[in-house]
C-alpha cells in the first residue's frame, strides 16, 4: 500500500474516461467541464456560494449569496513563490467552478495547498452540496491562530477548485495505471479533515484521545478546538490552527462545533457509525500533532505550548497483523540509519503514536526506503503487506510536492517490483 497526500479523485481524475464500456462518475462525465478542460453544459452545478456564520458554528450555513467569479488561487507554502500571497500565475477572476491548473502553469509546477481541516470540511461539504469550499477558505482558512487579524484574509483564494487535465495529458502515470489496474470513484477518507487523523484511522481504525496517567483526560485550554466564529467576523474560527487548537469532545452537545455536527448525522436517512464512537469525556484530536515518541523511540516532551499527543494506547493494525502470524513493515520516506531527514513525515508515520509499536519488538519493523528497496530485491525480506510512505516532496502533497513528483516515485517502485519477477508474480 503505497500513501500520497491530498489530491482528490477530480483533482486528478476529473476528465479521465475508461477504456473499456465502464462506467465513472467524474467532472467530464457530469458535464461539468469538457474534455478541453472548459466549462462544461453543467458547469453551474459545482458552482460556489457565500455563507454567513455569525455566532455559532453551523455544519450547513446559511447561504447568502453566490461567487461571480472566483478569486485567484493562493500560493500558501509553494517553494519559489511569495509566501501566502495571491498567485500571480493565476488570473484575478476565474469562472465559478473547477478550472484546470495546467491551462496557466506547467504540469511539474507546484501550486498551492487547499485548507484540510476537520471543522473546515464539514463546512465546505455543505451537507453534500458541496459548494462552499472557496468561502470557508477565505473565511477561516486553515486556522485563525495562524492569521491574528481576521481583516488580513486567508490568501487561499480558488485554489481547492483547480483540477488536472487528463484528457489533455496531464498525469500521464496515474493514466496508464487507471488504463491496466482497478480504479475507485468512490473512495472517501475516513476522516474529515487532514493528514494526521487519517492516518491513524488508516493504522488504528480510531482517532487519538488525551491521556494523562492511563486515563481520559482534560487537554491544555489552548489545544481545544473552537470553531465558533470569534465577535463581530463571519467564521473566523475563535481556536483553530497547526499550533493552537485541535482536540473536540463530540460527547458532548455543547462543545463548540460538536452540536451541528451531530444534528446532521441525526437527521440522515441513516444511522451513523456506533452514534460516532465519541466515548463520554473523550477528547479526540481531528486535526495535526505530532507522536508522544519521536522516530527513534525516546519519549518526545509533552506540554500546553508542545503540540504532540500524550502515547496511545488503541489497537493497531500492526498488533493485528503480528497476532495472526503476518508479516509487516512500515516504510517511510525520510527515515535513515542515523534518524530522520526534512523528507521525514512524522504524522504520516502514525505507528509512532503507539505505545505498544515504540516500548516493543514491533518497533523494528519500522524502516526506512533503502530497506525498501533491499527487501524487494530479496523476495524472502519482503513481507505480506508493505505500508510504504512517500518522501515529502515526492507525496504529490500540494505546495510541498507536485503529482508529477508523486507519479515518478510510482514509477520508479513499481518498475523496481516488477524488476523481480518471482515478486511480481505475488
Amino acid at each position: 500500500m503505497v500513501v500520497g497526500e491530498n489530491l482528490s479523485f477530480d483533482n486528478l481524475f476529473g476528465t479521465y474516461r475508461p477504456r473499456s464500456d465502464a462506467k465513472i462518475r467524474n467532472l467530464l462525465s457530469q458535464g461539468i467541464v469538457n474534455r478541453d478542460g472548459s466549462p462544461g453544459p453543467e458547469f453551474a452545478k459545482a458552482a460556489q456560494r457565500r455563507a454567513g456564520v455569525r455566532d455559532t458554528y453551523q455544519v450547513m450555513p446559511h447561504i447568502v449569496g453566490t461567487y461571480g467569479e472566483l478569486p485567484r488561487p493562493g500560493t500558501t507554502y509553494a517553494p519559489g513563490l511569495p509566501r501566502f500571497t495571491p498567485d500571480a500565475r493565476f488570473p484575478a477572476l476565474l469562472p465559478n467552478g473547477p478550472f484546470q491548473i495546467t491551462k496557466y502553469v506547467d504540469y511539474t509546477a507546484a501550486v498551492g495547498d487547499p485548507v484540510h481541516r476537520f471543522f473546515q470540511m464539514w463546512q465546505q461539504v455543505d451537507g453534500g452540496r458541496r459548494d462552499l469550499f472557496v468561502w470557508v477558505d477565505e473565511t477561516s482558512g486553515e486556522g485563525s491562530q495562524n492569521r491574528a487579524d481576521p481583516d488580513s484574509g486567508t490568501n487561499q483564494g480558488a485554489v481547492a477548485m483547480g483540477f488536472y487535465n487528463m484528457a489533455a495529458g496531464d498525469a500521464p502515470y496515474f493514466r496508464q495505471l487507471a488504463d491496466t489496474y482497478a480504479l475507485s470513484d468512490n473512495h472517501h477518507q475516513p476522516v474529515m479533515g487532514g493528514t494526521g487523523a487519517n492516518f491513524q484511522a488508516l493504522a488504528t481504525g480510531h482517532a487519538i484521545a488525551y491521556w494523562r496517567e492511563g486515563f481520559l483526560a482534560h487537554p491544555p485550554p489552548n489545544q481545544i478546538e473552537d470553531p465558533n466564529p470569534r465577535p463581530g467576523t463571519n467564521n473566523w474560527y475563535t481556536q483553530s490552527g497547526y499550533s493552537s487548537g485541535s482536540y473536540t469532545n463530540c460527547s458532548d452537545a455543547n462543545a463548540p462545533g460538536s452540536r451541528s455536527i451531530r444534528a446532521y448525522l441525526a437527521a440522515l436517512p441513516y444511522r451513523a457509525f456506533n452514534d460516532g464512537n465519541c466515548e463520554p469525556g473523550a477528547y479526540y484530536l481531528v486535526n495535526n500533532y505530532g507522536a508522544g515518541f519521536l522516530a527513534n523511540g525516546e519519549p518526545a516532551p509533552l506540554g500546553p505550548e508542545i503540540f504532540r499527543v500524550p502515547p496511545q494506547s488503541q489497537p493497531t493494525i500492526a498488533e493485528a497483523l503480528s497476532a495472526k502470524g503476518i508479516s509487516w513493515k512500515w516504510y517511510s520516506g525520510g527515515r535513515t540509519a542515523g534518524g530522520v531527514t526534512r523528507e521525514y513525515c512524522g504524522v504520516c508515520d502514525p505507528l509512532i503514536y503507539s505505545s505498544a509499536i515504540m516500548t516493543g519488538p514491533l518497533k523494528a519493523n519500522l524502516q526506512d526506503h533503502a530497506a525498501l528497496f533491499r527487501d524487494i530485491d530479496d523476495i524472502y525480506g519482503m513481507p505480506a503487506v508493505a505500508f510504504v510512505i512517500p518522501p515529502n516532496t515526492e507525496s504529490g502533497h500540494p505546495a510541498s510536492s507536485t503529482v508529477s513528483r508523486y507519479e515518478a516515485f510510482l514509477r520508479k517502485l513499481i518498475d523496481k517490483v516488477q524488476s523481480n519477477p518471482a515478486l511480481w508474480a505475488k
